[in-house]
């Protein structure tokens, strides 16, 4: 990992592996977010990558769409390390998806506090599956 950056191979790009992760994956909820995560085998230098996406339908405006993506990937972007120390095993990614729910802009305080919950979440997971 290279410090806080975020790079392109940590981004959700192919539509096969987002197809197979809606269809696939297993998913929770931390309010405001819908979290659908996968785990993969390919090589990658990243152990996870992720996608954010905000409705048509509850933000008109791409302005308050687009201000909520940017703030959701600088919170995982700041804490993107809690998830990263538990993804150890080579040849495997977790791949995941944020799906904002709320009806309204949350601040980026109350955003990061639920994108470490979410972090630590997807963390356990793979701790609940070594015991």
């Amino acid at each position: 990992m290279e410090g806080f950056t975020l790079c392109k191979n940590e981004r959700l790009c192919r539509r096969k592996l987002i197809d197979t992760l809606f269809e696939d994956g297993t998913s929770f909820l931390i309010y405001p977010y819908k979290v659908i995560w996968m785990d993969f085998d390919m090589e990658s230098k990243y152990p996870a990558q992720f996608g954010i996406t905000v409705s048509k339908k509850n933000f008109k405006r791409a302005v308050q769409r687009n201000q909520i993506k940017r703030l959701s990937r600088e919170a995982y972007r700041l804490n993107k390390h809690i998830l990263y120390s538990s993804l150890t095993e080579p040849g495997k990614i977790r791949a995941f998806m944020f799906i904002y729910i709320a009806r309204d802009i949350l601040t980026f305080r109350q955003i990061e506090d639920k994108i470490i919950l979410i972090l630590r979440r997807l963390s356990r997971i793979d701790e609940k599956a070594v015991k």
